[in-house]
């Protein structure tokens, strides 16, 4: 996996622009004795905003890019001016991706639609100007509202890919043999186990120029959902499938049993994986004659559709796409995305090097508050300009937000 594009989790540290000071100038012109306040409001702080790019299908770009910090927003000044907003960052990420707060590992956002913007972090709001507060028995308020703060978080990106179908079975069950045979995606193939060591997806065709997407994964052993072999890590993917291909190889020993232990092992992964549609593919079935194949059909799991094929004869290949594919536009098979109930990651759902990775910035210097107010007047009421507690000074009733948000 280090030398692979395919990255599908990663750790990135975030933080959200603060907000500009409001400024505490007093107009000053010729010939205008008692001007009165104008200091203008700050600028709000740029947001974090992950956008989804359908061009995209990893989170490789985010691997060398660790820290994204969105702008200040500039303080207000002199004449009701108001201070520049923080630059926005917007982060493209692949359609389909999941955020987790890094700490807790607590569900936070998704985005699944190409251009569906999510606002990760909000930029603080700028402080209102000095002119806001004037009134009748208090004509020269000699105070401002600071900005609000920056907010930083740690957050987690997984990807869970898009796909109508989910291929799920044990280490050399044909499942990449298959994809291959299929569609034009060309995983490797090998007489050993585990040699998909990443998701591939293919686009299969179908009649009339119609096509679905299908999902291999690596390989499922028992007590992958505790965390052995490769499977764990990548079963995630098929989270989103609409139907789930279950593969078991002719030459099993027992092929109910077989099925048994990988539907086991995704219910305790995440139990809405339960309702979706699932078929069962019996691969390598050129091995066996018609008299084995009557014996075997009795010991079957009941109401569920099943097909033998093999990818290297082509034998039922035609009748498995015919099942796929009126499984997939059936409207009982499609769950809505947004009732996807995405498991908080725990010890065994984490990528231990991603966990580890530090994120000190020694180059960066410390932010210093003390550059974002107006020194113009004289100031005694400091406790106005505590950045720890905006009780004090601080009226959210006359807090204005910005328009946009």
């Amino acid at each position: 996996m280090a030398d692979s594009n395919f990255i599908d989790y990663v750790k990135i540290h975030c933080r959200s622009g603060k907000g500009g000071a409001g400024s505490r100038h007093f107009h000053r012109a010729k010939y205008v004795p008692k001007g009165g306040p104008d200091g203008g409001d700050g600028g709000r702080g740029g947001h974090i905003i992950l956008r989804g790019n359908a061009q995209m299908w990893t989170l490789l770009p985010l691997k060398f890019n660790r820290h994204v910090f969105a702008g200040n927003g500039q303080s207000g000044s002199a004449g009701r001016s108001s201070g520049k907003d923080g630059d926005d960052v917007i982060i493209d990420v692949p359609c389909g991706t999941v955020v987790f707060d890094a700490e807790t590992g607590e569900f936070l956002a998704e985005v699944n639609g190409p251009g569906e913007e999510v606002k990760l972090l909000r930029g603080g709001r700028g402080g209102l100007g000095n002119w806001h507060f004037k009134s009748a028995t208090n004509r020269t308020p000699r105070y401002a509202q600071p900005g609000e703060p920056a907010i930083e978080r740690t957050v987690i990106l997984e990807l869970k890919l898009l796909a109508d179908v989910g291929l799920v079975g044990f280490p050399n069950a044909g499942k990449s043999t298959l994809l291959s045979a299929i569609s034009a995606a060309r995983p490797k193939i090998a007489d050993y186990p585990f040699t998909t060591m990443e998701p591939q997806l293919g686009i299969v065709g179908y009649r009339d120029n119609r096509s679905f997407v299908m999902a291999d994964i690596p390989g499922i052993i028992e007590g992958a959902s505790e965390g052995k072999g490769l499977g764990l890590r990548f079963l995630r993917h098929i989270e989103r499938n609409a139907v789930l291909l279950f593969m078991v190889p002719a030459d099993a020993d027992d092929i109910a049993a077989q099925y048994g232990i990988l539907l086991r092992e995704l219910e305790r992964f995440n139990p809405q994986l339960m309702d979706k549609h699932r078929i069962l593919a019996i691969s390598k079935s050129d091995m066996l004659d018609e008299e084995l194949r009557e014996a075997i059909e009795p010991t079957l799991p009941e109401d569920l559709p099943h097909v033998f094929i093999s990818a290297v004869t082509g034998q039922g290949i035609d009748e498995l796409k015919d099942v796929l594919w009126e499984a997939v536009n059936d409207v009982n098979n499609r769950i809505a995305t947004p009732s996807i109930t995405h498991r908080p990651l725990d010890g065994h759902h984490r990528v231990r090097e991603e966990d580890e990775f530090i994120f000190d910035r020694p180059d960066v210097p410390a932010d210093d508050d003390t550059e974002d107010w107006d020194d113009g007047e004289e100031f005694d009421d400091g406790e106005l300009w505590d950045d720890d507690s905006f009780d004090s000074g601080f009226d959210p009733d006359k807090f204005v937000p910005d328009a946009e948000d």
